[in-house]
């Protein structure tokens, strides 16, 4: 099986997932102004994922300031994405659950097998997905992109921001679109 890589400024894959708030997300009906912030993680069992979900809480505020929605997505169930909400302190930042792998690798991300237990004491699941950020513009096309093999070194959120600032300033477009020969 080969991954998909997804294309700037085209259509992102469908993302519909229960959230631990109750109801449930669909990328379709987000009423973003500018941006709908998708942060996959891979789940209660990194602690990386707890700190980078924390720090993203911490700078919601200044998301929304942007006219930007935000979604943390897991394929964990429902217990350990509570779990998870519950240990970053979800207010602003909306937590969804349930994520296929299927979808998963329709966006792009990268399954990883269970080595079993975390260095929290936690099981990893048999299969997860890595991590991947993605700024979804209300038309439903993607604007920018960044998936990951491994937990480390992911995009910082502060740096997301001035470069949200700088391309909503700019009317700077989406890159990476080109798909024809080299």
């Amino acid at each position: 099986m080969t991954v998909n890589a997804l294309m700037p400024r085209e259509a992102v894959p469908a993302l519909n997932v229960a959230l631990t708030t109750g109801g449930e997300f669909d990328l379709t009906k987000s009423d973003a102004e500018n941006f709908t912030l998708v942060v996959f993680y891979r789940g209660l069992h990194c602690p990386i994922c707890a700190m980078y979900l924390a720090e993203l809480e911490r700078l919601a505020a200044d998301y929304a300031e942007r006219g930007v929605n935000i979604i943390a997505v897991s394929s964990d169930e429902e217990d350990r994405a509570n779990d998870m909400a519950e240990k970053i302190k979800a207010n602003d930042v909306k937590v969804g659950y349930g994520l296929s792998l299927k979808n998963a690798r329709e966006w792009g991300l990268y399954i990883s097998t269970s080595r079993g237990m975390t260095s929290i004491g936690i099981e990893e699941p048999a299969l997860f997905s890595e991590p991947g950020v993605f700024l979804v513009k209300p038309d439903g096309t993607l604007f920018y992109g960044s998936t990951q093999t491994m937990p480390f070194a992911r995009p910082p959120f502060k740096d997301l921001l001035g470069a949200i600032d700088f391309s909503l300033a700019n009317d700077y477009p989406a890159r990476g679109e080109y798909a024809g020969e080299v």
